[in-house]
């Protein structure tokens, strides 16, 4: 299920468009506050980020710098009472794929995050749509996965990591190469970040995570994907 952090204010707004999105069988995260929004973003798994620009404690541009220190490909829709030109500049110079002015029509925002969805996904795809290894399946262009506790569904981070490490299979990829590949040459993440999407792959395909048969790292160089030929 997709999943989306919506980071608005306003209670009435904010319910009207949980419901709607709930509706559409997305899983909504609300939260009212800049600074608790960033700490869900950093704990938790998005697909799409809805934000307004007036926010308690920080403002949705402060919210918005700092996902993108982390996350330079998840879709940020901005939402804004102040719809002059050089705040919407700002909002997108900051990092945001969209921006709709308020009062919005519900179609319409809908309807944007529909587009912000799909062109993520199109922007992954790849030669490499399915593989299996093990018992283990994944399907890159739906975003899907089934490991030895089931089906799951995959971030756009995770969809690109597999298919680096698959496509370079029982070969070394440097942290350096995964960074590039994985989050882009704009910004760097923290090792921590790259250890906790290993992690996390070996969590949801490995039977024993604490010894790896697939996943395996490689002290000071990075990780590799092994598999038997």
């Amino acid at each position: 299920m997709i999943r989306i952090l919506l980071v608005e204010d306003e209670q009435n707004i904010a319910n009207l468009i949980k419901m709607n999105l709930e509706m559409d069988n997305y899983e909504v995260v609300w939260s009212a506050d800049g600074r608790e929004a960033v700490e869900l973003f950093k704990k938790e798994r998005f697909d799409l980020i809805i934000l307004d620009i007036m926010l308690p404690s920080i403002s949705g541009i402060e919210v918005c710098e700092q996902v993108r220190l982390h996350d330079t490909a998840i879709p940020i829709l901005m939402l804004s009472a102040r719809g002059e030109p050089k705040d919407r500049i700002k909002g997108l110079k900051t990092g945001a794929d969209d921006y709709l002015s308020k009062p919005f029509i519900l179609e319409e925002l809908l309807l944007r995050i529909e587009k912000l969805l799909q062109r993520s996904i199109e922007e992954v795809k790849g030669e490499l749509e399915y593989y299996e290894f093990g018992n283990n399946h994944i399907d890159f262009n739906l975003y899907q996965a089934k490991g030895p506790k089931g089906e799951f569904k995959l971030t756009k981070k995770e969809v690109l990591l597999l298919r680096l490490l698959i496509e370079r299979k029982n070969k070394v990829v440097s942290r350096k190469e995964i960074l590039q590949a994985v989050w882009g040459y704009d910004v760097i993440p923290s090792t921590r970040t790259i250890d906790n999407f290993i992690l996390m792959l070996r969590k949801n395909f490995e039977i024993d995570p604490a010894n790896p048969v697939f996943f395996k790292s490689v002290r000071g160089v990075g990780y590799k994907f092994m598999e038997e030929s």
